[in-house]
């Protein structure tokens, strides 16, 4: 538990750091799939109106799912914001239909990507494919965030990961949308800030909205980390295991305890009812940290890489 100042005295870093941690648990985000709707009313129990929640686009789940789903975040009072893989797009028309909808219902925001779906569907093949053609212009979407991959991608080579981050930042900048980089979720803090670094040396100076991790076992977490294909973070991640088993303090909490990430990129398997359970219990654990003040004990761990997104 963090400590509070002294009367008379400085406070101490570690309260500026409980401060940063509180305000920044304040902007959080989660997401939901599709087959999750129907607990919109239980989440709305554990956070404030207007907090941002995505859609994910799981590969269970059809295009016009997702939009279903997005729109009934934003009935429940929402910032909604869904997951549009281009590679999962049956076709222009069904995506300008798709964004007018989600205009009419009152969302402004959505998340692009490409996907991981092997071929695409439509005639859509990456995210550029789809800013080029003026179709998001058109459509009156104000907010768009776009994937960063701080540990890479398994399928796309680092320099392409980069030139496509600057294509859209120039994007943008013509079109006068206000875009957002969303990172994968990750464990390896050292990975994320050398990303932070090119990203200021190459001049890339869209806002970041970092992916950590709450709650979850540890198997869980390396289902994920495995089909992200966060190779970076899988190592740190068996470094601490490793560590832990060597401590009898900390391997009872290991064994309890790893991360779900608050953000995930779209296709990465359909997500059980027990996970939607554990991401319940984060958004609890996120919430009491807003209210409480970062007030945690032994009972009740939460890790928060300060590495995203």
């Amino acid at each position: 538990m963090v400590k509070g100042s002294q009367p008379g005295r400085a406070a101490p870093a570690t309260d500026d750091l409980k401060g940063r941690i509180v305000s920044f648990m304040g902007g959080a985000s989660t997401e939901i799939t599709p087959s999750e709707e129907n607990r919109l009313p239980e989440l709305k129990s554990v956070l404030p109106a207007g907090t941002a929640v995505f859609v994910a686009h799981t590969p269970t789940a059809s295009f016009a799912q997702v939009i279903h789903a997005a729109l009934a975040v934003r009935r429940a009072g929402f910032l909604a914001t869904p997951h549009i893989a281009v590679r999962r797009v049956p076709n222009s028309q069904m995506l300008r239909a798709a964004l007018a909808e989600l205009r009419a219902g009152g969302v402004e925001d959505i998340l692009l990507i490409a996907g991981d779906a092997p071929r695409p569907v439509g005639e859509f093949s990456g995210t550029l494919d789809v800013l080029e053609s003026r179709i998001l212009e058109e459509s009156g979407i104000t907010r768009i965030g776009i994937a960063g991959h701080p540990e890479g991608h398994s399928a796309v080579a680092s320099a392409l990961l980069w030139e496509a981050l600057e294509a859209k930042q120039a994007f943008a900048a013509r079109a006068g949308i206000s875009m957002y980089i969303v990172t994968q979720f990750g464990l390896n803090g050292g990975a994320f800030r050398l990303w932070a670094r090119e990203l200021v040396r190459r001049r890339i100076h869209l806002p970041v909205r970092v992916g950590i991790a709450g709650p979850a076992p540890i198997a869980k977490l390396v289902h994920f980390a495995i089909q992200c294909g966060i190779g970076a973070s899988m190592r740190a991640l068996m470094r601490s295991l490793s560590a832990a088993a060597q401590s009898s303090d900390l391997a009872g909490t290991s064994r309890r305890t790893a991360f779900l990430c608050i953000r995930r990129r779209s296709g990465h398997g359909a997500v059980d009812a027990e996970s939607s359970r554990r991401r319940l219990r984060y958004r609890r654990h996120s919430r009491a940290i807003q209210d409480t003040g970062l007030r945690r004990d032994a009972e009740s761990p939460m890790r928060y890489p300060i590495d995203q997104g």
